[in-house]
């Protein structure tokens, strides 16, 4: 794939916390199986009856599947491991011709439940991640086919020509803007006149969609009004 073998590794392995403590209980219970097992094969009713004897070979068969059984999830996590990955390095690693394309699906069903600006803010932060924007692809699947939807995503396109740009030029972190504002809060960043600038322009133009957004959310019905203010913004902005 055109990768660069000379960049940092795009992920680090390291051993799970508490896993001494696991291995401990893990010891624990293979001893407890280890007498079971000792018994069933000293113990063997040899003068007893059929019945006895069956019931000793179904008891010891069963013991002995679950035994199996019990090993093969405990071999499996005998030694967890987490593995922290680095975003940040795939840019070194591979240039924007030997990326992959990428579609994401984004699914909703129900306005009520799922509120048209956290439909919309999770599809603005897909938009904007670090890929190349030709090989990235963000679908909404909407199983209700709701009106209010499609006017959140009128409105999110109109307010995507400004945010996506934003979003690249100062490596906005979270690029969702409803966590991102939440986080700033009310104090817009003071250390770059220029980004003052816009973060006060972006801030307000997001506002003002919420609360087009919330109202029609709110009556439950989209108004011609709020249409025809979407459709234009999106004509202009083409």
């Amino acid at each position: 794939m055109g990768g660069n073998d000379n960049c940092l590794p795009l992920f680090e392995t390291r051993p799970a916390k508490g896993r001494i403590l696991f291995q401990l209980y893990v010891a624990t219970i293979f001893v407890g199986i280890s007498f079971i097992c000792v018994y069933r094969v000293r113990w063997f009713p040899e003068r007893g009856s059929w019945t006895e004897r069956w019931t000793w070979v179904g008891l010891s068969v069963a013991e002995l599947w679950f035994t199996l059984y019990w090993l093969l999830t405990v071999v499996v996590r005998w030694n967890p491991v987490r593995r922290f990955t680095f975003k940040d390095r795939l840019s070194c690693r591979y240039d924007d011709k030997a990326l992959p394309g990428v579609d994401i699906f984004v699914c909703t069903a129900d306005p009520v439940v799922e509120p048209p600006t956290m439909v919309i803010n999770t599809v603005l932060s897909m938009m904007a991640y670090g890929y190349p924007p030709d090989k990235l692809s963000v679908y909404l699947s909407d199983d209700g086919g709701s009106d209010l939807i499609f006017y959140a995503m009128l409105e999110a396109a109109h307010f995507s020509k400004e945010w996506l740009p934003f979003c690249r030029k100062f490596k906005v972190e979270p690029r969702s803007p409803e966590a991102y504002f939440r986080m700033a809060a009310t104090n817009p960043p003071s250390h770059d006149s220029f980004m003052t600038k816009d973060w006060l322009m972006i801030k307000k133009l997001y506002e003002d969609m919420k609360i087009r957004i919330e109202t029609t959310t709110k009556f439950g019905r989209v108004s011609d009004k709020y249409i025809l203010h979407s459709l234009a913004g999106c004509i202009i902005n083409m």
